[in-house]
């Protein structure tokens, strides 16, 4: 077969497209007594403190390629935390954008690192655990963004942080911004192939979860949410077992915290079923 050719667009100057990825995750769990309530914001404080979110950071930034300037990062009281990392790569006077298949879309590393030029970037995180006053339902929020100005995708880091926090529901946005201009003086207001988000997640990813893609094309606007496909109960009951319920009580669980991922999902409420 005859090779094919790409297409390669020489810039004046650098590459300062802003590209932003931003995500919510969300971990819900049943927890039956105030105890277990408090238990599992403290268990989620631990896993998920400053300390370890500028570890998953760090990570991040070496996947995309980037140069860490400074970090600053803060643990809430009663709870939560917060990290903020600014990131940059010296600039190139200038630079070629492949427009090949292979520049296209593809899943990202987990967690080789892909070398890139960065400028004005930065990561952040910031997380939510918060319980229900009434019936049982804790649920768990991170919201992260990773915002970089230069060649390459964030999204080359968003398989990492999918499989970093395993969640049960994840919303998804991209967005690219700005242009940038070619020697000849056209501008260019995306760098890269992109269909959908989905197709930089890898097989496991997309076996995983159910999901729903809301893209404006012409806008540069991309959107996924992520439902988690299979429904296992063991893996929503903190600090107690199956053994601690009766059969009743576990359907009724099980309607709850299918209604409360449904309202996440969604987003807006749904009826009581009882």
């Amino acid at each position: 077969m005859p090779r094919t050719r790409s297409r390669k667009i020489k810039l004046h100057g650098f590459n300062n497209l802003t590209k932003s990825l931003s995500f919510n995750i969300y971990d819900i769990c049943y927890a039956q007594t105030e105890e277990h309530r408090a238990e599992y914001i403290e268990y989620i404080d631990e896993v998920y403190n400053a300390k370890r979110l500028s570890q998953i950071l760090h990570e991040v930034s070496d996947i995309i390629g980037a140069n860490v300037l400074a970090v600053s990062n803060q643990d809430y009281e009663p709870q939560g935390a917060s990290v903020v990392m600014l990131i940059s790569e010296e600039p190139v006077a200038s630079e070629q954008i492949s427009e090949s298949a292979s520049a296209g879309e593809a899943p990202g590393p987990l967690p080789e690192t892909v070398v890139a030029h960065l400028d004005k970037s930065h990561i952040t995180v910031h997380t939510y655990p918060e319980s229900h006053p009434e019936n049982g339902i804790s649920t768990f929020r991170a919201d992260i963004d990773v915002a970089t100005c230069g060649r390459i995708s964030p999204l080359r880091a968003l398989n990492y942080l999918i499989h970093s926090f395993e969640s049960d529901i994840v919303t998804i946005d991209y967005r690219v911004r700005g242009f940038t201009r070619d020697i000849r003086g056209k501008k260019h207001y995306i760098d890269h192939k992109i269909n959908s988000i989905q197709n930089f997640m890898d097989k496991p990813t997309r076996a995983r979860y159910e999901m729903i893609d809301v893209n404006v094309y012409g806008e540069q606007i991309f959107h996924t949410k992520m439902l988690l496909s299979e429904f296992d109960m063991d893996n929503y009951l903190f600090g107690a077992g199956r053994e601690a319920y009766s059969a009743a009580e576990l359907q009724r669980i099980e309607r709850r915290l299918r209604r409360e991922m449904a309202e996440i999902f969604y987003g807006r409420n749904m009826p009581v079923v009882r």
